[in-house]
């Protein structure tokens, strides 16, 4: 465990992210999240991270409100991912160490952290399945 003290998110990062755009609709991101079997997507706009959708954003479309008790779904399906992404989203950089991403996920019940440079560009994102792979990893050693 004492290794794992020591890793950082560069180690465990997935680079290879697919992003998407403010103006994609929900049907297209559905089908996306079901194509790839992800959690989340990053949101793109002019080469800069603005936020992040998750399937859970696409599920608070549907809840029921005192003025809307029966959502249509081809009409919340046709908004945008801009309407229902979260522009305040938490961030991590690559040489973070996984015991804060660890920390971040517990505290805030997140399933991934987007991971940015020094620049703000786009790294890949860390998630669940990394952290308990490092954990795995370095329990071994």
């Amino acid at each position: 465990m004492y290794k794992f003290l020591e890793q950082t998110v560069d180690g465990y990062v997935t680079r290879n992210v697919k992003t998407v755009k403010r103006d994609h609709d929900l049907l297209a991101l559905s089908e996306m999240f079901e194509q790839d079997d992800f959690n989340s997507y990053p949101v793109e706009d002019d080469g800069q991270i603005v936020g992040i959708v998750t399937k859970f954003d696409i599920l608070k479309c549907f809840a029921f409100t005192p003025s809307q008790m029966l959502p249509r779904y081809h009409d919340l399906m046709s908004r945008k991912v801009g309407d229902v992404m979260t522009p305040e989203f938490i961030y991590v950089s690559p040489d973070t160490r996984l015991t804060r991403v660890l920390q971040i996920m517990v505290e805030h019940r997140i399933r991934s952290i987007i991971v940015l440079d020094s620049a703000q560009k786009l790294v890949g994102i860390v998630a669940r399945e990394d952290v308990i792979a490092a954990l795995k990893e370095t329990a071994s050693e």
